[in-house]
């Protein structure tokens, strides 16, 4: 929904010509690169930042302090945040919801549909697959279980997950690499194109580890994801 509601923004103001001059998105790390492309696209600047929405709206204020806060077009994240405008700094169901409606009349007064959006995104930036999946670690030796197992992960990097070679590793602790504050997460990219990131829930006991898979279609994608999935099983287990 995020891509979507980027796309047809993008695609909205520069219909209305009311796109502004060095337009920015945000995003959090953990959303879909689907965003990027689709930015990229429109010459859409996107900014990546840190899990929570507050870091978005941060975003939002150094655009104010700098007197260019109509640079900011949307901001969104992983877990259903949405945000059109620079009026709040958290996310907002009333619009997100409202721009929904509006998107999906707009495809309808055209004779198409959300849905077939989202297939024409897909046949234009390749079949994106995100999921996400969680590893819990109850009682009292549970946080020393998950803290042990990042440590393991920083130490000894692992080289291929899934037979599929890992050709970065970014480490969100080293804000002297990442230009972000340090945060507890590690992103592996892989050959191919796909990600994987892990991080430690800041709110519960469990360890998530996001994927994003891209293939010629659906099936290819998800092949992937499974792979992906059954190999980091004995390593978070």
């Amino acid at each position: 929904m995020g891509v979507l509601l980027l796309d047809y923004i993008c695609q909205g103001r520069i219909e209305k010509g009311t796109m502004p001059k060095n337009p920015v998105a945000v995003k959090s790390i953990v959303s879909t690169p689907l965003a990027d492309a689709v930015a990229a696209h429109y010459g859409v600047e996107m900014r990546n930042v840190l899990t929570g929405f507050k870091w978005i709206g941060d975003q939002i204020a150094n655009l104010e302090a700098a007197g260019e806060v109509e640079r900011f077009i949307f901001g969104f994240e992983e877990s259903y945040g949405y945000l059109a405008g620079p009026y709040v700094r958290d996310k907002d169901a009333i619009i997100g919801s409202m721009l929904i409606c509006e998107m999906a009349a707009y495809y309808r007064s055209i004779g198409s549909s959300i849905k077939e959006r989202l297939e024409s995104i897909y046949a234009q930036y390749g079949r994106y697959l995100n999921k996400v999946d969680s590893f819990e670690f109850p009682g009292l030796s549970g946080m020393d279980k998950m803290a042990s197992i990042m440590e393991s992960l920083r130490s000894n990097p692992p080289k291929e997950i899934g037979g599929y070679a890992v050709t970065k590793v970014t480490d969100y602790k080293k804000p002297e690499e990442t230009g972000l504050p340090a945060a507890n997460v590690l992103i592996y990219a892989l050959e191919g194109g796909a990600t994987v990131v892990v991080r430690p829930s800041g709110t519960e006991p469990k360890i998530k580890t996001y994927f994003t898979t891209l293939g010629k279609d659906l099936a290819e994608a998800e092949a992937q994801k499974e792979t992906l999935a059954q190999a980091l099983k004995p390593i978070l287990a």
